[in-house]
C-alpha cells in the first residue's frame, strides 16, 4: 500500500504556517518536535477561550479539536519515518459529529469516575467517534447515531463504514456490556462516570494491523504524549473526577502524568483495571468479573 499524506480537513492558517516551517528546515522531525511542546493547556482554571458557563463536554470538545490540530505534524512525521506504519486515522476529524454528541450528552457536569483507554480501535471509535465505540453499544444503548465522513485515504483493510459497520469491537463490547449489566441504562452509568481515550489517532500497518502509540519510536512518541497529556490534564480539570481509572497499564501511567498537570484537582491516585482486549489471555477468562472485583477493591464501586 503506497504511503500517502494523512491529513485532509481544513485546519486553518496556523497549521499551514507550521507546514511551511517544516518545509524550510533541513530536519523536519526536529521542526515538529519544537512546535508540539508549545501547545498550552487551554483550561487552566477554566480560563482562556472558555466561558465559565460551558459544560465540561463543550470544553473537552474544543480542547480535543485543538489537540487534533496539534497532532497533524506528528502524524505526518510518523508516516514519513516509521516504515511499518502506512496509514493514520483521526476520528476526531471525520467522526466529529458523533464524538461531539457523546460529549454533549454524557459530559454535562463533573463526574465521579473517569475511565481512560489508550487510543481508538479500528472497529470501535474509528467507526463511531466514541471511545470503545462498538456500534451496537453506541447506537442501541447510548442512543447516539450521527453521520460519519471518510478519511481522505482510507486503508483498504480497515474501511470506515460508520454506524453501518457490521464488525464488532470486542474491547468495546466487553466494556459497555459490563456497564449495561451493572447500571442498566446509559443515563445511570454516565451520571457518575465517563470514558475517554488518551490519544485520538489510529496507527495501522500495511496489513491493517493496529499499532499502539507506545510502540512508536521515542523521538515521535514524546511530542505525541506531551500534547495528549496536556489535553487530558485539561479534561480532568473540566470533569473534576474523584477517581481516575486506567484501562490497562499505559493508560494508568498517562493518567498519573496528567493528574500532576491538572489545575487545582484533588483526586485519588489512578488505579488500573484489566484491559478488555481479546489479545490478553487474562481478559478472555472472565474479564467482567475481574474488573468488577478490581473496582470494588479500589473502593470505586
Amino acid at each position: 500500500m503506497k504511503r500517502k499524506p494523512l491529513w485532509h480537513h481544513n485546519v486553518g492558517i496556523q497549521v499551514f504556517q507550521v507546514f511551511l516551517f517544516v518545509i524550510k528546515v533541513q530536519n523536519p522531525t526536529l521542526a515538529f518536535l519544537q512546535t508540539i511542546p508549545a501547545v498550552p493547556g487551554l483550561c487552566k482554571n477554566l480560563s482562556g477561550p472558555y466561558s465559565t458557563g460551558m459544560i465540561p463536554g463543550e470544553i473537552i470538545s474544543r480542547r480535543y479539536q485543538t489537540l487534533s490540530t496539534a497532532l497533524i505534524p506528528v502524524g505526518d512525521a510518523v508516516l514519513r519515518e516509521v516504515e511499518q506504519i502506512s496509514c493514520v486515522y483521526d476520528p476526531l476529524q471525520y467522526a466529529r459529529r458523533p464524538w461531539e454528541a457523546y460529549l454533549h450528552r454524557f459530559c454535562r457536569g463533573p463526574r465521579k469516575v473517569l475511565f481512560l483507554g489508550m487510543n481508538p480501535g479500528p472497529w470501535g471509535m474509528a467507526q463511531t467517534g466514541v471511545p470503545f465505540g462498538e456500534v451496537d453499544a453506541v447506537r442501541d444503548w447510548m442512543g447516539l447515531e450521527a453521520p460519519v465522513e471518510q478519511p481522505k485515504y482510507p486503508h483498504p483493510a480497515r474501511p470506515v463504514q460508520g454506524f453501518n459497520c457490521s464488525r464488532s469491537e470486542v474491547s468495546g463490547r466487553r466494556l459497555w456490556g459490563l456497564m449495561r449489566h451493572r447500571f442498566g441504562d446509559a443515563a445511570t452509568f454516565f451520571r457518575d462516570h465517563t470514558v475517554l481515550n488518551y490519544c485520538p489517532l489510529v496507527f495501522m500497518g500495511e496489513s491493517g494491523r493496529n499499532i499502539t502509540p507506545d510502540k512508536l519510536p521515542v523521538r515521535l512518541r514524546k511530542p505525541l504524549e506531551d500534547a495528549c497529556t496536556a489535553a487530558l490534564a485539561d479534561a480532568i480539570t473540566a470533569l473534576r473526577p474523584q477517581h481516575l481509572v486506567g484501562i490497562g497499564r499505559f493508560a494508568q501511567e498517562r493518567l498519573e502524568h496528567a493528574r500532576a498537570a491538572a489545575s487545582k484537582i484533588e483526586t485519588e491516585s489512578p488505579v488500573r483495571i484489566l484491559h478488555p482486549s481479546p489479545a490478553s489471555p487474562a481478559a478472555n477468562r472472565g474479564w467482567a468479573e475481574t474488573v468488577t472485583r478490581q473496582l470494588e477493591e479500589a473502593g470505586i464501586w
